[in-house]
Order: structure tokens, then sequence, then C-alpha cells
């Protein structure tokens, strides 16, 4: 529940500290008095737009603080964990607004975006005005709302995780069905590439194999020249060999006795012969492999040049042609065993498909329930607001499973109709301001505790009634205040006389300022004053025993 309020210079507010309590809080005061400025800043603080003009004239800034207690329990403190504040006993919102337009928004002194800011005073807190566009007269949230009255919102996860399943069946199978058409559409290209690429045989390594044979049989006729003129340089009688045989033949028929200074020669030369002798054999060897068909040529050339187009139609490396028929025979392969994959995968999506269309019927069916229990709650609320010939109606349309969504199969709108022969229709657009306050405290009497913030705001709720119809609309802010806390502003002693607290609020005139210098201030009442108070509000301007003895009554009536 809210707890504190701190405004600093925010219009006619130089400082405020308020404190709330539980219960129904009432804020009365003269018209004019400031009670829109103190609501205003408030909902600054709650993330709602900013305005330079909200600044206080002299100053370069203003501030609202606003302190919660929530509770452990809340789930706004699942949303500040969320994004990383740290869960205090006390949960501190608080917008600084300066002059130039520009706001900075702060939770628990952590620097935060207006948004966040937002989302937290939403789930804190709700203001209802006589003109209030949002939550109950929205109709985006009116199937929660009627959830929440019947004990559904359970009911509503299940089924919002159901048809999360449903949809991840549906995605898993069309993204098969489009694999398998997109195979489909290139299985002749693929079986005609497979061909052509089996037909070929390539090998990883064999592009540059080819290469070097039709570089050595394109030069082959010169290399064999060449080779067989080494070739005779190293044979014949009068080659080195020859000569080199002979004089090594001469050495060794030498005596003993020059066996130690010629056997380093003899060696030596035994050496030059063998590396002759090894010479003249890789010669040979290399005539043989420079020995070719002319027709071999052609082939190498034919195979190397085919090997090149195929890489190139398929824009991959020769050496990659190998990898390239694993990866057509795997998708041609994957075309059958995507045939059986996407049986199984429609037969889950029809199994999902039949779990949601079950459970949001039973959902529906139990909404239709809810909704007729909640027109008959709703109705008995509004005779004593003087609302005897209005009716109101939950709308609930049920649409096809393949329309439906995470919430279900149906769309639930409140409507309402205000006078006989009338037609029925949305609470913005029919109800008038006052009879739009009234419908907003019915239905949030009937949902308390169900769906909504912790805190309420009524601004000026009793608008345009009096008497009795008041009286009633207090007998019932005090009854939803015996689960939620609730703060009034309102004009009639009917409404003050349920409240627990009573905050007035008044301008006065600021010491030093000049003539046309004033502040608003409020003043927590203590009961003789609260009991003045509520008398005013009776008598106007000369408060009468009269009055005072009628305000004893009220607020005696109320206990």
């Amino acid at each position: 529940m809210l707890t504190a309020l701190n405004i600093r210079d925010i219009v006619l507010i130089d400082r405020l500290d308020l404190e709330f309590g539980d219960g129904l809080s009432v804020m009365t005061g003269e018209t004019g008095a400031g009670k829109s400025i103190l609501l205003d800043a408030f909902a600054l603080a709650l993330g709602a737009r900013g305005d330079a003009a909200l600044v206080r004239k002299s100053v370069d800034q203003g501030q609202v603080t606003a302190v919660f207690d929530p509770g452990r329990d809340h789930p706004v403190n699942a949303l500040l964990d969320e994004n990383g504040i740290a869960v205090e006993d006390d949960l501190i919102l608080r917008r600084v607004q300066s002059s130039d337009g520009r706001t900075r928004a702060f939770i628990n002194s952590e620097p935060v975006s207006v948004q966040l800011l937002k989302r937290v005073g939403a789930a804190l807190v709700e203001i209802h005005g006589q003109h209030d566009d949002r939550a109950l007269t929205d109709a985006a949230t009116h199937r929660d709302l009627l959830d929440a009255f019947a004990g559904l919102t359970q009911d509503a996860a299940a089924l919002a995780d159901i048809y999360e399943r449903w949809m991840d069946a549906r995605q898993q199978l069309q993204d098969k069905e489009a694999q398998i058409a997109a195979v489909r559409e290139n299985a002749d290209y693929l079986t005609h590439a497979l061909d052509e690429l089996k037909t070929l045989d390539p090998k990883a390594d064999e592009e540059e194999t080819l290469a070097q044979q039709r570089q050595l049989m394109m030069h082959a006729e010169k290399i064999a020249r060449d080779l067989e003129e080494a070739q005779d340089a190293l044979a014949g009688d009068g080659t080195a060999h020859a000569r080199l045989g002979a004089a090594l033949r001469k050495l060794e028929r030498q005596g003993p006795e020059t066996e130690e200074v010629l056997r380093p020669i003899t060696g030596a030369l035994e050496r030059v012969l063998n590396e002759i002798n090894d010479a003249r054999d890789r010669i040979e060897q290399a005539l043989v492999a420079t020995q070719f068909e002319p027709k071999a040529l052609e082939e190498a050339e034919e195979r190397l040049f085919a090997l090149r187009a195929l890489a190139r139609k398929h824009k991959v490396a020769v050496p990659g042609l190998p990898d390239l028929i694993v990866k057509l025979e795997g998708e041609l392969a994957a075309l059958d065993a995507g045939e059986q994959a996407l049986e199984a995968l429609k037969k889950a999506e029809g199994q999902a498909a039949a779990a949601y269309r079950e459970a949001a019927a039973a959902l529906s069916a139990k909404r239709d329930d809810a909704a007729s229990r909640l027109d008959e709650t709703v109705m008995a609320e509004l005779p004593p607001l003087k609302l005897e010939k209005a009716r109101f109606k939950t709308d609930v349309t049920t649409c096809e499973p393949e329309e439906g969504g995470p919430s279900g199969l149906d769309r639930v709108a409140f409507q309402v109709q205000t006078n006989p022969g009338t037609e029925p229709g949305p609470l913005m657009k029919v109800a008038s301001g006052g009879e739009l306050a009234r419908f907003i405290l019915a239905l949030k009497v009937v949902l308390a505790a169900r769906g909504s913030a912790p805190t309420l705001i009524f601004d000026e709720i009793d608008s345009g009634v009096g008497g009795a119809t008041a009286a009633a609309i207090g007998e019932r802010l005090a009854k939803l205040a015996g689960g939620l806390q609730v703060v009034a502003v309102t004009h009639a002693p009917q409404v003050a006389a349920h409240a627990a607290g009573h905050l007035r609020i008044s301008k006065e005139a600021v010491a030093g300022g000049g003539d046309e210098a004033v502040a608003t201030r409020v003043i927590a009442l203590d009961e003789p004053s609260r009991r003045e108070e509520i008398a005013r509000m009776l008598a106007g301007q000369t408060v009468t025993d009269e009055a005072r003895a009628a305000a004893d009554r009220l607020i005696g009536g109320a206990r």
C-alpha cells in the first residue's frame, strides 16, 4: 500500500509530506484548493507524462516521491528482480521534473526508464476519475478481470501453455513442409547433377595430378632430347665414364707398395662412377616416363577441363567435387526421411490443436457461466448508486479455434445500458462522467482483491450526486477499503463520513511572497477537526450547530 507521498515544488505545492494508512482515506477542500494538482503530482511519480508547466515558478525543478509497502508476495517484486532492482521493505518511486521539460525516474534510488516506472506504478496504483479511460474502461483488460472474478486465472495460464505448445508444433510442421517443398522443387535438378558428378567420378587430388601430367606431356619431346644428350654424355667408349673406368682399373693393378697412397684416389673414383651409374639409371627412368601416346595428352586435357567446368557450374573448387556428391546424396536421402518426419509432425500438430480446442472450449464454457454471475453481482450494486434503470452486461464473443490465441477463443467486453430502450455499449461511450464513476465503483466492489492494484484512487466519484446516492458511494468505498487501500477525493460529506483517515486541502498565502503568492497545504485532521470539516461540507462557509449535529449523525451512522 501507499505509505507516504512527498512533493517538492510542483505548481502550487512548495513542500508537502503526507502519510497514508490502511482502509479508506478521503481528501476534501474547496474547489481550486489544489486537489487536482496533488493527484497530477502523484501520477507523475507513477510514470505519467511529464510537463515543464508542473514545475513551480522561480525554481529549476520539482520532484515527487511515493513510498509503498507492497509486501513480499506482491507481483511487483518479480518485475523489480527482472530489471535488476533490489527488493527492499519499502518501494520508493521518485520522479524529477525539470523546468526545461526533461524528467528523470528512480526506483529505490536506481535510475530507471519512465516505461519501467509506469509499469511498476500500474502494478501498485489504479487512479479512477470521471473521465478515466483506462483500467476497467479498457476492453483489453475485461477478459482478465472476468477470469479473476471467476477464479479462472490458473485455467487461462494453463491454456496459454497449451497454445504455445500448439504453436511450436505448428511452426515445426511448417518449417519441415517448407524444407521438403524446397527439396522437391529441386529434386530433378539434384538427380541430374548427381548423375553428372557420379559419371565423371572426381577424386579429391585429381586436378593437381592431371595438371602435372599435362605439363609433362606438353614438354615431353624437348625433355626427351635433353635426357638423351645427357645419356650420351655419360655412356660410350669416349665418355668420361669410360675413361674414368679405365683409369681406375690401372690404379688397382699397381703393387702393394702404392696401396696406401692410391687407396683414397681409387675410393673417390669408385664413388664418382657409382654416381654416374645412378644418374644413367635415373635418365633411363625419365625417358620411359616421357614416352606417351599422343592421345594421352588429349585425354588428360579433356578430363582436366571437364572437372574445372563442373566445379565452376556448382561454384566449388575441383577438390570439393567429391564432397558435393556426398552433400547431394544426403539431400535426396533427406527427402525420403523428411516425408516420414513430416507425417510424425502432422500427427503431433493435430494432437496439440485438439488439446487446445478442448481446453479452450472448456474455458469458454466457464467464462460464459462466470459472465452471468458477474452481471448479477454488479446489477445488485447499481440501485443504491442511483443506477436502478441501468443494466450491466458482460459480452462474451467466442471465435473459431483457428482465430483463437493464448488467452482462448473469447473476446470479453463490459457493456452498459443507462436507460431502457437504448442500445447497450462500451462504458466510455454510453455512460456519462458521473455514471461512469459509479459503474467503476460497482465493478471495483465486486472485483475487490481479484486482479486489482493494492491502492485505488477515486477522483470525485461522487460528482453530481448527493443524499442517499452519496451515502451509498461512501458505504461501498468503505466496503472496498476492507481489502484494499482506497483514497477518495470527494465533495460529499456522506462519503467523507466513512473515512478512516481525512486530509483537508487548502490554499494559503505565502509569507513574503507578494499579494498573489499562494501555496497548497494539506492537513491530516483529528476527530474534532474532521467533524468540523464535514460540517463545513454540509453548511458551506458558515458552520452552524445544526451542521455539526448533522456531521455527528453522518459519522455515527457510518460507524
